[in-house]
């Protein structure tokens, strides 16, 4: 993923002014900061769900949403958008699950209508997954039926049935109980370490950060005010900016 003098803004106000920064293949990496300075807003560019007022952003080299001709910033075809967009997974703050459809319907329902697997083999695929997250015996579940924490692992299934190259996370454990946020962090920390899928990822859970980036960058005011490796951003970090926000964080 590759950013280029990305710009965002809602009406006059700059979400994201001159963002410039690349994730590697493979790469997991973390947005921290205060809340409002631009994090959701990049994985809602990357996801297409908002669209860039300036600047490029690229998917293994190809355009996402415009490229340059001519010297201008033209607008790519809805088709193309789409085809890359497949290679993408999101899990949300609030699950995002349909609530009329069962669990397994819930996690097969993209892989057959986007990437044309048969019900079959979605089927078994969902159920493989369903046992990695713990929830084999709630396949025929609604959402509704299911604790928070269940949903957002269900969520997280949903996501990995696409095969995605890029995984975003978006604070997927700030709308959990305490005592589950261990759950879902445990299944992410496991498919950081069982996959290749490129990561990015943007949490207030500090520890989680810590465990599973190789790289940090601290957002503030729509732009990146330090990129660093876990250690160095958690234990030495060179900005003050970055220091106040840790030690106010971190002293909770």
């Amino acid at each position: 993923m590759r950013f280029q003098d990305v710009e965002k803004r809602f009406g006059d106000h700059v979400v994201l002014k001159n963002l410039d920064f690349t994730v590697n293949k493979g790469d997991r990496v973390t947005l921290i900061g205060p809340s409002g300075s631009g994090k959701t807003t990049i994985l809602r560019l990357v996801m297409t769900l908002e669209e860039a007022t300036g600047g490029y952003i690229f998917i293994d080299g190809q355009p996402l949403t415009h490229e340059e001709r001519g010297g201008k910033r033209v607008e790519l075809k809805e088709r193309h958008k789409n085809e890359i967009r497949k290679r993408i997974g999101m899990v949300f703050q609030q699950f995002n699950l349909f609530p009329n459809m069962t669990v397994i319907e819930n996690i097969i329902e993209a892989p057959v209508h986007v990437l044309g697997l048969s019900k079959k083999a979605a089927k078994e695929k969902a159920m493989g997954l369903l046992e990695q997250v713990g929830l084999a015996d709630k396949a025929d579940a609604h959402p509704l039926e299911l604790s928070g924490g269940q949903q957002q692992r269900v969520a997280i299934a949903r996501a990995l049935a696409m095969d995605p190259e890029i995984l975003l996370l978006d604070e997927v454990t700030s709308a959990l109980d305490p005592e589950i946020v261990g759950d879902v962090l445990g299944i992410l920390r496991d498919v950081a370490e069982t996959t290749d899928i490129t990561m990015l990822i943007v949490t207030h859970e500090m520890q989680f950060a810590r465990d599973v980036s190789n790289r940090v960058l601290m957002f503030d005011g729509g732009h990146i005010v330090e990129e660093a490796s876990p250690e160095v951003m958690f234990t030495d970090p060179k900005e003050e900016r970055t220091r106040a926000f840790l030690s106010a964080v971190l002293d909770h």
